[in-house]
């Protein structure tokens, strides 16, 4: 790998660019927080090849959708689900829309 690839995959939104820690800092939660989030499956990191976790910015998208959830005093457990719903129906309806402009 070149770095002009390792550059290019910034802009990838699934690429898993992001420590724990710096995720964490970035979304202003603990990394025990996302820890809870992967034990209730909103959000798997990667693994590096030491084992660490690594999130894209994909992950820290809906991770910080969670936290919005969970400040307002929505049971983590809730967020989770709220958010998987909520990630589900957006993907529905692009998927829809897509499928109405080949028609």
């Amino acid at each position: 790998m070149t770095a002009d690839d390792s550059f290019g995959r910034l802009d990838d939104d699934d690429y898993p660019a992001y420590t724990m820690g710096r995720a964490a800092e970035m979304l202003g939660t603990t990394p025990g927080f996302l820890r809870a989030l992967g034990e209730h499956r909103l959000i798997t990191p990667l693994r590096s090849k030491g084992g660490h976790r690594r999130y894209s910015r994909y992950q820290l998208r809906i991770a910080a959708r969670a936290r919005e959830l969970v400040d307002e005093g929505t049971p983590i457990e809730a967020a989770c689900r709220i958010v998987i719903l909520e990630d589900q129906l957006e993907e529905a309806q692009r998927i829809n829309a897509e499928h109405h402009r080949t028609d």
